[in-house]
């Protein structure tokens, strides 16, 4: 492979084997790709493509003795100095160039921050570690370097700990840590995955800043074809460890050549595209609602001070109404801490709360053990990650079997006939009862989770973010799964997410929330066509469009975090008052 002088890191054949207990298995097979300085490069793929195994051979961090690189080359070019193979160095000469020359951002900060070590200490660390700064001078630089990635207070920050930040908080400490060596190479492994849609924008727009200002080359690997659209110049598609496509990103949108790109790209969830919400509901179906919910409070004290009192109190959920009919979804959107998981708990019973939650017409406030376990059948859930809502110990049939033996439901044969015609349904055999959670996919999981959900023939399902661990094909497959189970059993859906595209494909109806509180609540129609509040027109706007022709030049920042729902005692929010802008259509007016 021949270089040109701008290109700082090519790699040739590369090769990383795994060895497991079939033996040694190839999970990158004979990758070749360079990047040029200044230049941002896309990974993209599902999980399984071996694009994360890239980026961890890169930096020579493989989990030993498990993986290893067993074949190619991995060269960093500097300059007239010439090329250094980074496969052939030993730890100690590695860990000068790590953080150094190249960094890393992983997915989830609050794993890669040491919980017991302060933010500024473990920026000057780093700092002090590479340069031959003192530690005051190192102190001076780990601030600039929060403030760089617009952390206000900068100088307070450094005595908090991880646990005290927000996750785009510690995302962007994380971005600080990797940055403040000025690296030529920035390695982003999904690095606002974890994130909401508002402050994943405000964090690719601070790497496209920061890359502006230091020429920064940047390698983003990503599952999400918006994120690409949005950053990439180029972009390598990878599947099964080998790459099946790679030019540039406008190229790779406009024109794609390999059939999996198309898949992918096809399955991409895009506001606007609204699919398959053609059904009109009849005038009998709306007078019955399946839930309804008047005035719910969910509040939690916290104790403090030397006797432990109640000093603050966490306003989670201020005041929320809404009903669900039968064979309707209705979406619940909003950030992270918005109160709208536990809006979902209170309607399970799994937290306490003051005010009407009414399901199938009974009122739970005021009913006895074994009618609420009774009206307890009438609302399931589905929860974020489907490995740890099963417990690995018990065979997926007994899992999903698990509700009808609680409520006593039909006879030993009769569930396994149940269970299996469950499993068909919901596009699993019949022979994979037998199976434990391990043995399965992210999405076959979560298929296990909506068949166990589906057992006791629920009136509700409370989907709590169910999709959004899932590839984006497995999501639009489980997406479709969900609709077809709704019209067969008419079952109605309170769908929690944080991603809009989503929502705005699977709803009938849709309530936005911030701070506890609903803000905007409306058809589908009218809340995507005609959002007016400025938080849900926030919300959208936030949304990364896949197609890079389309591609923003700025994203609108927040001058501040979102306020916190943590007030003293005595000192309540405000309550919001929602008005009926027309057909329905209610808008909380701007405090």
């Amino acid at each position: 492979m021949t270089s040109t002088p701008e290109t700082i890191l090519d790699i040739a054949n590369l090769s990383v084997s795994v060895r497991g207990d079939e033996g040694e298995r190839e999970v990158v097979s004979n990758l070749s790709l360079t990047l040029k300085r200044g230049e941002t490069l896309c990974i993209a793929g599902e999980s399984g493509s071996g694009k994360s195994m890239t980026s961890l051979a890169i930096m020579q961090l493989l989990p030993q003795p498990a993986a290893r690189i067993s074949s190619g080359t991995i060269r960093l070019h500097d300059g007239d100095k010439g090329a250094i193979d980074l496969t052939g160095l030993d730890e100690r000469r590695m860990r000068r160039i790590r953080g150094d020359r190249i960094a890393m951002i992983f997915q989830e900060p609050m794993t890669s921050l040491n919980p017991v070590l302060s933010i500024g200490r473990q920026l000057t660390e780093s700092i002090e570690a590479h340069t031959g700064l003192s530690h005051a001078q190192a102190r001076q630089r780990a601030v600039e370097a929060l403030k760089a990635v617009r952390i206000s207070e900068a100088e307070s920050r450094l005595n908090q700990f991880p646990h005290e930040l927000s996750g785009g908080m510690r995302q962007r400490v994380m971005i600080a840590m990797a940055l403040a060596l000025e690296p030529d190479v920035l390695i982003a492994d999904e690095p606002t995955t974890a994130l909401d849609v508002t402050v994943q924008g405000e964090v690719l727009e601070l790497l496209r800043d920061l890359q502006r200002q230091h020429g920064t080359s940047v390698i983003l690997i990503t599952h999400d074809m918006g994120v690409v659209a949005e950053m990439a110049d180029r972009v390598i598609i990878m599947r099964h460890g080998r790459m099946v496509e790679e030019g540039k990103a406008a190229d790779i949108f406009a024109r794609p050549q390999a059939d999996y790109t198309r898949e992918l790209l096809a399955a991409v969830p895009r506001i606007g595209s609204g699919a398959g919400r053609q059904h009109t509901k009849n005038a009998e179906a709306v007078s019955a609602n399946v839930a309804e919910i008047k005035d719910l409070h969910v509040r939690f004290d916290l104790h403090g001070g030397i006797f432990g009192r109640v000093t603050r109190r966490v306003h989670a959920v201020e005041g929320v109404s809404f009903s669900i009919a039968p064979n309707e979804t209705l979406a619940l959107v909003g950030e992270s801490g918005c109160g709208k998981s536990t809006t979902a708990k209170a309607l399970a019973g799994l937290v306490p709360y003051t005010g009407d939650i009414v399901v199938g017409g009974r009122n739970l406030a005021g009913l006895g053990r074994e009618e609420r376990k009774a009206v307890r059948r009438d609302v399931q859930m589905i929860f974020q990650d489907p490995f740890a809502s099963l417990d690995p110990r018990m065979r997926v049939g007994d899992l999903v079997a698990e509700p009808l033996v609680i409520h006593g439901i039909a006879s030993k044969e009769e569930r396994h006939a149940r269970v299996a015609a469950l499993f068909e349904r919901v596009g699993l055999s019949a022979a994979q009862m037998e199976l434990y959670p391990h043995e399965f996919s992210g999405g076959q999981r979560q298929r296990v989770c909506i068949a166990r959900a589906l057992a006791l023939r629920p009136k509700l399902i409370i989907a709590d973010e169910s999709v959004s661990a899932l590839d984006v094909s497995v999501q639009a497959r489980v997406l479709g799964l969900l609709k077809e189970l709704q019209r067969e059993f008419g079952v109605a859906y309170l769908f929690i997410s944080h991603d809009m595209a989503v929502v705005e494909n699977i709803s009938d109806r849709v309530a936005v929330m911030y701070l506890g509180q609903i803000v905007e609540m409306g058809t589908r129609d009218q809340v995507f066509s005609n959002p007016r509040h400025p938080y849900t027109r926030r919300l959208i706007e936030a949304v990364p469009v896949p197609d890079p022709a389309r591609r923003r030049s700025r994203f609108a920042r927040l001058d501040q975090e979102i306020p916190s729902a943590t007030r003293k005692i005595g000192e309540a929010p405000m309550k919001l008052a929602l008005s009926d802008v027309g057909g329905g259509h209610l808008v909380a007016a701007e405090a």
